[in-house]
C-alpha cells in the first residue's frame, strides 16, 4: 500500500475506531479516538477519546526522558511527527523526539472497548542512548477518578473511573509507575548503536476494572505484525488508490475512504447487513438505555439519500453498498412500503423511504453485474416504486405524489417547510408539488425499465413507462423558461403564487381582514411566543373561494413548533379572507397571517437535471443561465442551496454547500454532456474540502459556498470528498480487477493514475494505459467510450 509523508499542514482526519468489517462493534458502547498531532494540556502527540461523553477527556500520550530533560510537545521534537498509513482502525506516526531517536508509533482499534498501540524506538546515533520512555493516560472524568497507578496480578498499570467505565491502561516490558505531574507507566531504556527496542500498550474500558485488565493484557499480547497485515490486506482489497498530480487531492480523497469505511457499525438482529452511522466522532457511541434505541439523529438509522451517496465513495466495496439497499428491503411491508431509516435497534421514521433505493440498487449492479441479485431485488423495488402513489401520497390522485415530511427531500432545512427559524416559512409540505419528487420518482422508473428489460419481464414496462409520462409531464409543467429552472406548485392549484402578507399585529382573540387575493392561495400563520398558553393554539378560518363560503379549524395538531412560536398551513384555499378567531393565546404573543410564496428557489429544484427530464435546449439554458452563473448557484466553493440569501441571519443556510446534492446535479451535468463543467465543479469542492482538512484536520456536514469554512458536524458523511463522482467524471468505471470502462477523455489539468486489487488505469491527457493484475496492458486513444477486459 502507498506509504504517506503527511505533517501538520497537509489534509488530515485522525479519527480511528473499530472497523465492522474485521471486528462486531458495540452499536450501545462503542469507544471512538481522535489522534492529535499535537496541543492539549500538556501539549502532547495524543490519542482522545471522551467514552461518548462519559469523560470529559481520555487521553494517552508518550513522554520522553534524557539527562533530566523532559519532551513531550511536538514542537520541541528533533523532526515532527508524520502520518505514515492510515486506516479506519489504524495510525501509523513517526517521529524524532531526540536527535538520533527514531520513533514509530501505532494506533489501533481492536473492539469497540479497546485501543492498543506499539512504541519502535529506534537509535540512530553512533553513540548508546540512555532514556526513559512514560506512557501517559490522562483521564478528566465527569463522575468518577482519574487515573492512578494500581497493581493488579504484580503487574503495574493505570486505573480510573469514568461513570460506568473502569479505564485500565496495560504497558508490555514490565514498567514502573512515572513519577511526573501524569498518571504514566515508565520504562527505562539503554539503546546500543543502530539497536530497536519495541513495546506494545493497550486500553480498555468497561464496567468492571479486572475485565478491563484481562481485555488490555490479552490485546497487547495479540501479534501485532499480523493484525496489521490483515488491516493492509483488507484496505487493499476494497480502497481504491488514487493519484492525481495535486497530492492534496490523493490525501482527501484516500480520507473520504477511510473514514466512509469508518462509518460502518455491523449488522444486527434489526438489519441482516452492516449499517452505518451518519457521524462517528468521540463524543459519541454511548447509549444510555444500554441498546441503541436512544442514540441521537445521527447513529438512528440509515437513510436513502445517504445511503446512495455513501455508496459512491466506496466504489472499491460494492458488497456494503449492496448490504445498504438489502436492509432496506428487509423491512418492507406487505404494501410495498420501505421505512425512510431503519435503525440497528429497530428504529423507524415512521414515514415513506425517498425514492433513491432504485438508483442504489442500479450503482450496485454497476459496479457487480450480478443478474442473480437484480432478480432478488427487482419485485421489492418495483413493489415500493408504486407504494408512492398510494392515496395518502397523492391527495388530488393526479398521478404526482407530496413528499410527506420534510426528512425525506434529503434538505432538511429548506426555509420553504422548515418553520424553526422566524426567517423561514414552515409551509406543510404535503400541500406543495415538488419537482425534485417527481423528478427522483422519474428517474427511479427508468431504471426499472433497464431491470425489466434485462430481466425480461416486458409486461411491467406498460405501466412504468405511463406513469413516466405523467411525471414528466408534471414536471414539464413546473418549468419556467424566463428563469430557466423549475418551481415548486401548490397541490392543487397548481400555481407557483409569489407570498404576501396579510396582517402583522399583536394576538387578539378575532380578526376581520376582508381582504381579496388575486388568485386562489393557501394561508400560514404564525404564532411568535413562548408561553405555556402557546401549548394549544387554536385558529378558526372563515373566507371564500370562487363565490362558495370557505371555513376552517386548525388545532394544535396541526402546528409544528419551535423555540420562538408555532406555524401552520391552511388546509384550504381562499381568494377571499375575512374572519379569524384564535384560542390559548396571549397577548404578548405575535400574530403573522400571509400566503404561502411558492416562488423561493433550492437545489432540489436542480433534480430534473439528474432525472433527464429537460431536452437539450433546455439542459442548456438550466446550466448556463442558473447552474453555472455566479449570481445563482455558482460560487469558489460548490453549489450554493439557494441562489439567494434572502434575509442575513440565513446566510449560512443559504450558502451551504451540500455534497450529496452537488454530487447529483453533477451527475446530471455529465449525463448532458458537460463534462468539463462537472470537473470544475468537483474542482470547487475539493477546494473547500482540503481547506479544511488542513486547518482542522475534519470533514464537515456542509461548506460555505463563499468562503469554504466548514458548517455543521464534523467528520459527517455528508461532507466527505465524492470518490465515485471523481472517478466517473475521470471516465474510468472499475467493474472488476479484470474488466474496466473507459470513457471520452481526462478532463483534469494532470494526468491521473487509478489503481485497484492489482489494476492500474492511467488516464494521461492523450490516451489511457491499463495494466492488468497479470501484467497484460492495453492502450486506448481518447475520445474512448470502450469496455476494456481480460480473459
Amino acid at each position: 500500500m502507498r506509504e504517506w509523508n503527511l505533517t501538520p499542514g497537509d489534509p488530515l482526519q485522525l479519527t480511528i475506531a473499530a472497523d465492522a468489517r474485521l471486528s462486531d462493534p458495540n452499536y450501545a458502547d462503542d469507544h471512538i479516538w481522535q489522534l492529535d498531532l499535537g496541543g492539549g494540556d500538556p501539549s502532547a502527540l495524543g490519542l482522545r477519546t471522551t467514552y461518548g461523553l462519559r469523560a470529559r477527556l481520555m487521553r494517552i500520550f508518550p513522554r520522553f526522558f534524557q539527562n533530566g530533560k523532559i519532551i513531550n510537545d511536538p514542537v520541541d521534537f528533533a523532526r515532527g511527527p508524520a502520518v505514515r498509513f492510515f486506516a479506519p482502525n489504524f495510525l501509523d506516526v513517526d517521529f524524532s523526539p531526540l536527535t538520533g531517536l527514531d520513533v514509530r508509533a501505532e494506533y489501533w482499534v481492536a473492539g469497540s472497548n479497546v485501543v492498543a498501540g506499539r512504541i519502535t524506538l529506534s537509535n540512530r546515533a553512533v553513540t548508546p542512548l540512555s532514556i526513559s520512555v512514560e506512557l501517559a493516560g490522562q483521564l478528566i472524568p465527569i463522575e468518577g477518578q482519574p487515573m492512578s497507578a494500581a497493581q493488579r496480578q504484580s503487574v503495574s498499570v493505570l486505573e480510573g473511573k469514568a461513570e460506568n467505565l473502569s479505564p485500565v491502561l496495560f504497558l508490555t516490558g514490565g514498567p514502573q509507575p512515572g513519577p511526573g505531574p501524569y498518571p504514566a507507566l515508565m520504562l527505562p531504556l539503554e539503546l546500543p548503536p543502530g539497536n530497536i527496542r519495541q513495546f506494545s500498550w493497550a486500553l480498555a474500558a468497561l464496567p468492571d476494572p479486572q475485565e478491563s485488565f484481562d481485555l488490555a493484557r490479552r490485546t497487547a499480547a495479540r501479534p501485532f505484525d499480523a493484525e496489521r497485515a490483515r488491516i493492509e490486506l483488507l484496505n487493499q482489497s476494497q480502497t481504491v488508490e488514487i493519484q492525481t498530480g495535486d497530492p492534496d487531492w490523493d490525501a482527501a480523497l484516500a480520507f473520504s475512504q477511510k473514514s466512509a469505511f469508518g462509518l460502518f457499525l455491523g449488522k444486527s438482529d434489526h438489519l441482516p447487513h452492516s449499517s452505518f452511522a451518519h457521524v462517528r466522532q468521540p463524543d459519541l457511541g454511548y447509549s444510555r438505555q444500554g441498546d441503541g434505541s436512544d442514540h441521537p439523529h445521527f447513529w438512528s438509522g440509515q437513510m436513502p439519500l445517504e445511503s446512495y451517496y455513501l455508496s459512491t465513495i466506496i466504489p472499491g466495496a460494492p458488497e456494503l453498498a449492496c448490504g445498504l439497499l438489502k436492509n432496506f428491503l428487509s423491512v418492507q411491508d406487505q404494501d410495498g412500503e420501505i421505512d425512510a431509516k431503519p435503525g440497528l435497534a429497530g428504529q423507524r421514521a415512521r414515514f415513506l423511504a425517498a425514492p433513491y433505493l432504485v438508483s442504489l440498487a442500479w450503482n450496485c449492479y454497476r459496479r457487480h453485474p450480478d443478474k442473480s441479485f437484480l432478480q432478488q431485488a427487482y419485485p421489492a423495488l418495483n413493489k415500493f416504486f408504486w407504494a408512492w402513489f398510494s392515496p395518502r401520497r397523492d391527495d388530488d390522485r393526479n398521478g404526482l405524489p407530496e413528499w410527506q415530511h420534510v426528512a425525506q427531500t434529503g434538505f432538511e432545512d429548506n426555509p420553504l417547510f422548515e418553520g424553526w427559524h422566524a426567517w423561514a416559512q414552515g409551509v406543510d409540505i404535503t400541500t406543495v408539488q415538488s419537482p425534485a419528487l417527481s423528478a427522483a420518482l422519474y428517474r427511479e422508473a427508468s431504471l426499472l425499465c433497464k431491470m425489466a428489460d434485462l430481466l425480461g419481464r416486458t409486461s411491467d414496462l406498460t405501466l412504468l413507462k405511463k406513469q413516466m409520462e405523467t411525471l414528466r409531464a408534471g414536471i414539464e409543467a413546473c418549468w419556467d423558461a424566463e428563469s430557466a429552472f423549475y418551481h415548486y406548485a401548490d397541490r392543487d392549484t397548481h400555481l407557483s403564487l409569489p407570498g404576501k402578507v396579510l396582517s402583522e399585529r399583536q394576538a387578539i382573540p378575532e380578526l376581520d381582514l376582508q381582504k381579496d387575493l388575486k388568485q386562489a392561495s393557501r394561508l400560514i400563520i404564525r404564532i411568535r411566543g413562548d408561553g405555556e398558553a402557546l401549548k394549544r393554539p387554536r385558529v378558526t378560518i372563515k373566507g371564500m373561494l370562487g363565490g362558495k363560503e370557505q371555513a376552517e379549524s386548525l388545532d394544535r395538531h396541526d402546528f409544528r413548533f419551535s423555540a420562538g412560536g408555532a406555524v401552520t398551513t391552511s388546509k384550504k384555499l381562499y381568494d377571499s379572507v375575512g374572519h379569524f378567531e384564535f384560542e390559548g393565546l396571549s397577548r404578548r404573543d405575535r400574530l403573522t397571517i400571509q400566503t404561502v410564496d411558492l416562488t423561493i428557489s433550492d437545489q432540489t429544484l436542480l433534480l430534473p437535471l439528474w432525472a433527464g427530464i429537460p431536452d437539450e435546449h433546455e439542459a442548456r439554458l438550466m446550466v448556463n443561465r442558473t447552474i453555472l452563473n455566479a449570481e445563482y448557484f455558482d460560487h469558489p466553493y460548490g453549489l450554493s442551496a439557494l441562489p439567494h440569501v434572502f434575509v442575513r441571519d440565513a446566510d449560512p443556510l443559504c450558502l451551504s454547500v451540500h455534497i450529496p446534492w452537488n454530487q447529483l446535479i453533477a451527475e446530471g451535468l455529465l449525463a448532458y454532456g458537460y463534462r468539463r463543467d462537472a470537473a470544475r465543479l468537483v474542482a470547487h469542492i475539493m477546494s473547500a474540502i482540503i481547506f479544511n482538512l488542513k486547518r482542522s484536520q475534519s470533514f464537515y456536514r456542509t461548506y460555505h459556498a463563499e468562503t469554504g469554512t466548514g458548517q455543521g458536524e464534523r467528520d459527517s458523511l455528508h461532507g466527505l470528498a465524492p470518490v465515485g463522482l471523481f472517478l466517473e467524471i475521470l471516465g474510468v468505471e472499475i467493474i472488476s480487477p479484470k474488466q474496466v470502462k473507459i470513457r471520452d477523455e481526462n478532463p483534469f489539468p494532470w494526468p491521473v493514475t487509478v489503481k485497484y486489487r492489482g489494476l492500474t488505469i492511467s488516464r494521461l491527457l492523450d490516451h489511457t494505459e491499463v495494466i492488468f493484475p497479470n501484467g497484460q496492458s492495453t492502450q486506448v486513444s481518447h475520445p474512448a467510450d470502450m469496455l476494456v477486459s481480460i480473459e
